[in-house]
């Protein structure tokens, strides 16, 4: 593991802020009783010691400043008050911070490092976990990203609420991350789990970023998310070949060649630069689908991505494009899609995995998007386990794909044929190109860059 970095709250800001930017927010009225809530013995005196060491009158600093260019509201935990806890004050301040950002139309970024709740206030600093996370909620409806970088520590209610609740999450390579704290973790605990790499590895963490590379991430997440746009994504040119296959059998044969583009090819084309979004945040990861936020080449617009890479997608996959096109509607911003895949995995895991409810997910958030969605078959379309990727009457095709309600080799079997009339089988499916166009199942095919 790389060598713990933790810095103060102004220090974090310093770190990611535009020199000479950051405002402070002024904080909002409010004070304790003696000992606070509970009058408990000696809160005074550690709140006092607190202020005399960091300098804070709480454990977050709120305020507005550029990030790359990007205005934003920032919310950075001071670890070193009382260990970043939440308590009632904290959350009079996230509350105003967050009630700023949606009057202002701004981005909110929360800069977590924290123990959790402050157990000096009992249950009144624990439920501010629900009013934070009420902000986080308006907030998200309000159409306004949320990109949560996680220090060290990121762990309690602060993980599961700003850290866990923002639309895409960064953590910083050395951070602790987990519900647990590291005093209340069972003794034989895996560390890994509670780790920055091991919420990524769980898809609990969209990217793990060194200290020194944070900035420039940042900026470029929030370039991209607060760009929206009412027009659909551009159809990609097509990278193969440009001549239509002559039979069934042939286009099969294309769309599954190893030397034929794959979708990483098309968003390496079509896109100047782009981010990933990474996991389906209920533990699981798929390596065959590849989401996303890019600048496109062709107008600079922000478009997002969700692209199969040719291989049987499995139930994360599927969830983490839904969660892809959900943000995407939110934040007004245009979807792509890249359909290859021979479809669904239809192993026992993929099925206690939820593959079925997955994929119904996924249908439901593209029927619903709020914003257009342009789908590029770009090489095999396996049955429901592609369509559930492809947009309802903006679909199209390259020549060297197919599409088709069931493999050929499949449904010749189901049929009692013969394999060798696996040929004829795919004629009579009329799964090429040019046959989708005629049936009304795509609009059109792509063709090759001018």
């Amino acid at each position: 593991m790389a060598d713990t970095v933790r810095l103060s709250a102004r220090e974090a800001l310093a770190a990611v802020t535009d020199p000479g930017t950051f405002t402070e927010l002024p904080a909002p009225d409010g004070t304790y009783a003696p000992d606070g809530p509970l009058s408990w013995d000696g809160y005074d005196a550690a709140r006092a010691r607190a202020t005399a060491r960091t300098g804070e009158a709480e454990s977050v600093v709120c305020g507005t400043a550029s990030v790359g260019g990007t205005r934003a509201v920032l919310v950075s935990f001071e670890f070193g008050f009382l260990g970043g806890s939440l308590g009632e004050r904290t959350g009079d301040r996230i509350e105003a911070a967050y009630t700023f950002a949606r009057a202002h139309r701004l981005p909110v970024v929360p800069l977590v490092a924290t123990g959790g709740s402050r157990m000096q206030e009992g249950m009144r600093a624990l439920v501010q976990l629900q009013r934070v996370a009420r902000q986080s909620a308006l907030t998200r409806e309000a159409g306004l990203a949320q990109v949560a970088v996680l220090r060290d520590p990121t762990t309690g209610g602060g993980w599961a609420t700003l850290g866990a609740g923002a639309d895409v999450i960064l953590a910083l390579e050395s951070a602790q991350v987990g519900f647990a704290g590291s005093r209340v973790r069972p003794a034989d605990a895996d560390p890994a789990a509670y780790s920055a790499r091991g919420q990524f590895a769980a898809g609990a963490v969209d990217a793990v970023v060194r200290h020194d590379d944070l900035a420039g991430t940042l900026a470029g997440w929030l370039r991209l998310l607060t760009c929206p746009s009412d027009d659909p994504a551009p159809v990609p040119y097509a990278l193969g070949r440009g001549d239509l296959p002559a039979t069934g059998r042939d286009a099969v044969r294309r769309a599954r060649a190893g030397e034929r583009p794959r979708a990483d090819a098309y968003l390496d084309a079509y896109f100047t630069s782009r981010v990933t979004v990474g996991g389906d945040r209920c533990g699981g990861t798929d390596d065959g689908v590849l989401c996303g936020f890019g600048e496109s080449a062709r107008d600079g617009r922000t478009v997002a991505y969700a692209a199969q890479l040719g291989t049987a997608t499995r139930p994360a996959g599927y969830r983490t494009a839904a969660r892809l096109v959900r943000l995407a509607g939110r934040l007004g911003v245009p979807v792509l899609t890249l359909v290859d895949t021979p479809g669904a995995a239809n192993d026992a895991e993929a099925e206690r995995s939820g593959a079925g409810a997955a994929i119904a997910d996924l249908f439901t958030a593209l029927a619903a998007s709020p914003v257009p969605v342009t789908t590029l078959v770009v090489g095999e379309g396996g049955s429901g386990g592609a369509l559930a990727l492809a947009a309802p009457e903006n679909t199209w095709a390259t020549p060297d794909s197919y599409f088709s309600v069931i493999a050929p080799e499949l449904a010749a079997a189901i049929l009692k044929r013969d394999p060798d009339e696996t040929d004829a089988t795919a004629d009579q499916l009329h799964l090429r190109p040019q046959d989708l166009v005629e049936l009304g199942v795509v609009r059109g095919i792509a063709g090759t860059a001018p």
